[in-house]
């Protein structure tokens, strides 16, 4: 096109000057009037346009070909989570995890494992929390369960039951999962929390709203549950779509519950509201929590410490305060922050 579009401007300037040079010889010789010069450049004009735009249509043709090259890589692309042979389609009634020695390294990346032999139990309403710094594998280790990915050694077993064992979707349906990225839709409150849920009532709605502390901001808003969110629910705050957010995965009421460093936003005060709420509401529910402030943890039942993708502590605040240089070293640099 660098060259395309200049030359084509060329030749039709070039055209018009000729036609005018031979026009005027032809006018003077009184073998052709200026009326007939004058349509005949028009005529020309159109032609020379015509052509010009069939050159831009070879530009839009070479784009729209690359486009649909990647259209259709996505759209041959395989599946790699695909259900077993024989899957299990029983929801899951307990919520009880395990980890058995699992390593995992993402498909085609060379050098060591993103995980290392982790190895841990959450028995059913316990809460489970995993420190770490960023880059530890805290994120890479809860997609795990819900088999976004799949271990490369070892077993995750949920019930009992290995994860790969299960349907996808009836193991999916089981767990609920609010990340740190925030996706809301275009669309009502109500619609958004339905993602959750399909069939939920007006009353299961309110109550996920309620445990999620979204209740205070959503009944003020004059349009109430129906207010409409924008793209990506820029018309709310960072905090708001975060308690949103949670309230979607809790409408299901689903027997595995993980926040990964789901309440960045939401202020201290209300990050107690709504644990309070999920311990009295949610007691049977295995909680799994990602968090980077310590007071968001050290009421867990079980603290996972992360490095490098091995956990190299484990135990309650009080516990790992004695043995845990990391978690020490963790606890003591927010304290500082906070002091100063």
């Amino acid at each position: 096109m660098a060259f395309m579009m200049p030359g084509v401007s060329i030749i039709m300037n070039i055209c018009i000057v000729a036609i005018f040079w031979l026009g005027a010889q032809l006018v003077g010789a009184d073998t052709m009037k200026v009326g007939e010069v004058s349509a005949f450049v028009q005529y020309a004009t159109k032609i020379l346009s015509s052509i010009t735009m069939m050159s831009m249509m070879i530009m839009s043709i070479s784009r729209a070909q690359a486009s649909s090259a990647r259209i259709g890589a996505v759209l041959d692309e395989r599946v790699d989570i695909v259900n077993g042979a024989d899957p299990r389609f029983e929801e899951i009634k307990e919520g009880s995890v395990e980890f058995k020695n699992v390593s995992f390294r993402y498909r085609g990346a060379g050098g060591a494992d993103v995980l290392k032999n982790i190895s841990f139990t959450a028995s059913p309403g316990e809460t489970v929390a995993i420190l770490g710094s960023t880059g530890s594998g805290k994120t890479t280790l809860v997609n795990l369960i819900p088999r976004l990915y799949d271990t490369s050694e070892g077993e995750i077993l949920v019930d009992g039951t290995n994860v790969r064992d299960y349907d996808i979707e009836t193991l999916r349906r089981g767990i609920g999962m609010v990340q740190q990225n925030v996706i809301l839709f275009s669309g009502s409150i109500t619609d958004n929390l339905h993602w959750g849920k399909d069939d939920a009532t007006e009353d299961e709605i309110k109550s996920a709203a309620n445990m999620a502390c979204a209740s205070e901001f959503i009944e003020k808003n004059p349009d109430g549950y129906n207010a409409i969110l924008g793209q990506r629910g820029v018309n709310f705050s960072g905090g708001q779509k975060q308690r949103l957010s949670i309230a979607r995965a809790l409408v299901k009421r689903p027997k595995i519950l993980i926040f990964d460093d789901s309440t960045s936003a939401v202020d201290t005060a209300t990050e107690g509201k709504i644990r309070h709420s999920l311990h009295t509401d949610m007691k049977d529910t295995t909680l799994i929590l990602i968090a980077q402030r310590i007071s968001a943890v050290r009421n867990a039942d079980k603290i996972l410490v992360m490095e490098n993708g091995e956990i190299v502590d484990i135990g309650t605040h009080d516990s790992l305060m004695q043995t845990s240089r990391v978690y020490r070293e963790i606890y003591y640099s927010q304290m500082e922050k906070e002091e100063a």
